[in-house]
């Protein structure tokens, strides 16, 4: 392992992510003989976070400049870690660098973690002479491997169906899980699926992706089930915005001769993942389909806006269980 590191998370990350992208970081000290006590942290503020208006380096930053001069007073081993580094600001970043492209202190490891690009010249920087460690999105395929092992490593007896219970209500963020996983080991019941189902009552927080997966997959059971969860965190009226919009790509989909116009039309590159994905979408969606879909979408829409509350959920179960015979077919 270099002595610069970035680890760069997925944009947006949930929960699951942070702690894995420090859970890294912390590895990369571990793996170069420094202590917790032995790092200097960095946390960078946002837009609007910090009081220093337009100085050049803001005072939150301002550790990192003693920090990448100076080793141990004692000849030990120092690190450093600048936390939401893609937040820096254009000046900072370039003090960044420069203190970077200097002799670097004896026993020094440097950790940028960011969710996002970083700014220049400070990324081109660490691209030429650093080394990058990506955190991947984490999915729900994920979590589950990340249970077993965690069970494994808890001497937890934990049976497939548990497992997947368990991601059922905590979804993909494994700081919740491994909470959850601490609770079932004081427990003296058996562990089952339905025992988490009631032990548990909370509902993840995920992307609105799994609930139109599940619609195009024509997985009612499913898509009911991701609805409730989204439900808990997001008003009706975006989920039903998501909705239209996803008909909308596949409307456009349905439309264009060729691929190559749908990624001009949607504003992406013909071989991205989400294109393709869009393109097969709306070639599998009969135009009879797309009509009833879209005039339900709309009627969903008025009852929503018009109609009591009461009526907002059962709304949306016939909305989804419509949707999942219309997208399949």
């Amino acid at each position: 392992m270099k002595s610069l590191v970035h680890i760069s998370g997925p944009r947006e990350p949930g929960p699951g992510e942070r702690k894995h992208m420090l859970d890294r970081a912390a590895e990369v000290f571990a793996s170069a003989g420094i202590t917790p006590g032995d790092i200097v942290r960095i946390h960078v503020p946002g837009r609007g976070q910090s009081e220093a208006g337009d100085a050049t380096i803001r005072p939150e930053v301002e550790p990192v400049v003693p920090a990448l001069q100076s080793g141990s007073l004692f000849g030990g081993r120092t690190g450093v870690m600048v936390n939401d580094a893609h937040l820096l600001r254009a000046s900072e970043a370039t003090a960044v660098a420069d203190l970077l492209s200097q002799p670097p202190a004896a026993g020094r490891q440097v950790v940028f973690v960011s969710t996002g690009r970083l700014p220049a010249p400070l990324g081109a920087y660490i691209k030429k002479n650093g080394q990058s460690v990506p955190i991947r999105k984490l999915r729900e395929r994920d979590a589950l491997d990340w249970i077993r092992r965690a069970a494994r490593e808890r001497r937890l007896r934990l049976p497939g169906k548990a497992a997947e219970a368990l991601v059922e209500r905590f979804g993909s963020d494994i700081e919740a899980l491994g909470q959850a996983l601490e609770q079932l080991m004081m427990s003296r019941e058996s562990i089952t699926a339905e025992s988490i189902r009631d032990r548990f009552r909370n509902r993840p927080e995920e992307p609105i992706w799994h609930f139109t997966d599940a619609l195009a997959g024509g997985q009612v059971d499913e898509a009911l089930r991701r609805l409730h969860d989204l439900l808990t965190h997001t008003h009706p009226l975006f989920l039903l915005a998501a909705i239209e919009n996803d008909l909308r790509r596949r409307s456009l989909a349905s439309a264009a001769p060729d691929i190559e116009t749908l990624a001009k039309w949607l504003g992406s590159k013909p071989d991205a993942f989400p294109t393709r994905k869009t393109w097969q979408a709306g070639k599998s969606m009969s135009g009879d389909n797309l009509s009833r879909a879209l005039d339900a979408v709309r009627r969903a829409d008025a009852t929503l806006k018009t109609f009591p509350e009461e009526t907002h959920l059962v709304t949306l179960e016939r909305l989804t269980v419509s949707l999942c015979y219309w997208y399949r077919r």
